[in-house]
């Protein structure tokens, strides 16, 4: 008896969205998928902190986006990616989950992307089904070259893009003009292959930065196939997990503040105006969700990075139901009981030994390790 075999269905192709700390990787994420072209799209979101706050930031339908565990997805969760992976499948073949036409998956601002693309080359189930489509690496205007300067993820994140977007051109202005070309004529070098797009200027459509054809280590600087090769071998012997000490900056920490208690306008503006101004080249991220005391059931989004902070943003109702102030921070040499005790000053609730929101105004010193750069 003759048995119809189920034709196996064609690979999936998955771009990877990465890009450092506060480059605009959310944002970007969320311009693209109003767009009809990203439709059937299912979305991996890695987050490193304790709380995670970009998938709620995320204006897309929840059963299509997947929140990968708050770590750094060139560690552990690589595992977890994988599992991820499996499971979208799973739900797809079993009619628990809609047909898809795409995936996206978002790193963190931290990951090495050289695991991440390893992963997905490598994996004897996920080459079957999906196939690496590409690497849309975002880089800040404004940060990019420091940011090269010194953090060596960074660097890998560029020299593996297939396309890079440019975010905040239109904040390059005179004095750090010259700055800027020094930028590209580094990003030509290190990725001389890559197509680049300027966000500002609405060039970074689905059309320019999808469908770039399966990643070509090959066709890339001849450091990307040793990372590649780093990986396989780092793989092997490690099965997965993240043993290396020196994977990250360990003076680079992530933490949160929390409160149920609404702070009015005012004392949120001197708030961040107080840590910019003391750490401002350390704040590697900020986020936050922010319960206010003059609109407490709409909540306003904070975001920024070093001394630069975006307008906030008023949401129409709490993305999650959970109306808390949450911030997050990612910092280097930064002590997270400095920033939650200046919060709490500012919140009227100084604690013993700290001065309250007017005294710091008048001398933000008097906050221990808060300094002023």
């Amino acid at each position: 008896m003759d048995v119809e075999m189920t034709p196996r269905p064609a690979p999936l192709p998955v771009t990877v969205l990465t890009g450092f700390l506060g480059a605009g990787k959310t944002t970007l994420l969320n311009r693209l998928l109003h767009d009809p072209a990203m439709a059937d799209t299912a979305v991996l979101i890695n987050e490193f902190g304790e709380i995670a706050l970009d998938h709620l930031l995320v204006e897309h339908v929840d059963e299509g986006v997947v929140l990968l565990s708050s770590g750094c997805l060139c560690c552990s969760v690589r595992g977890e990616l994988v599992s991820a992976l499996e499971d979208l499948l799973r739900r797809i073949d079993n009619g628990r989950a809609p047909p898809i036409a795409r995936v996206a998956i978002e790193t963190t601002g931290l990951a090495d992307p050289a695991p991440v693309l390893h992963t997905l080359m490598a994996h004897p189930y996920l080459v079957q089904r999906y196939r690496l489509d590409g690497v849309v690496t975002v880089v800040d205007a404004i940060n990019g070259a420091a940011t090269l300067n010194t953090h060596p993820e960074a660097v890998k994140q560029v020299a593996v893009a297939d396309r890079i977007v440019l975010t905040k051109t239109d904040l390059v202005t005179g004095a750090i003009r010259a700055a800027f070309h020094g930028l590209l004529a580094r990003l030509d070098r290190l990725a001389p292959g890559a197509l680049r797009f300027d966000a500002a200027a609405g060039e970074a459509t689905p059309a320019a930065l999808l469908g770039a054809g399966p990643f070509d280590p090959a066709s890339k600087p001849s450091d990307v196939m040793r990372w590649l090769s780093d990986e396989s071998v780092a793989a092997a012997e490690a099965q997965g997990r993240c043993d290396s000490p020196n994977r990250h900056d360990e003076r680079i920490r992530a933490f949160t503040v929390t409160t149920e208690r609404a702070i009015s306008s005012a004392a949120l503006d001197g708030f961040v105006d107080l840590l910019r101004a003391a750490h401002g080249p350390n704040l590697l991220r900020f986020k936050g969700v922010v319960k206010l005391a003059e609109h407490p059931d709409t909540p306003v989004v904070l975001h920024g990075v070093q001394h630069i902070f975006h307008p906030p943003l008023t949401l129409p109702a709490w993305p999650d139901g959970d109306a808390r102030t949450r911030l997050v921070l990612i910092a280097r040499d930064l002590d997270a009981s400095v920033v939650r005790r200046l919060f709490a000053a500012f919140l009227g609730e100084p604690q013993i030994d700290t001065p309250d929101a007017t005294a710091l105004i008048d001398n933000p010193l008097a906050v221990p390790g808060l300094r002023l750069s």
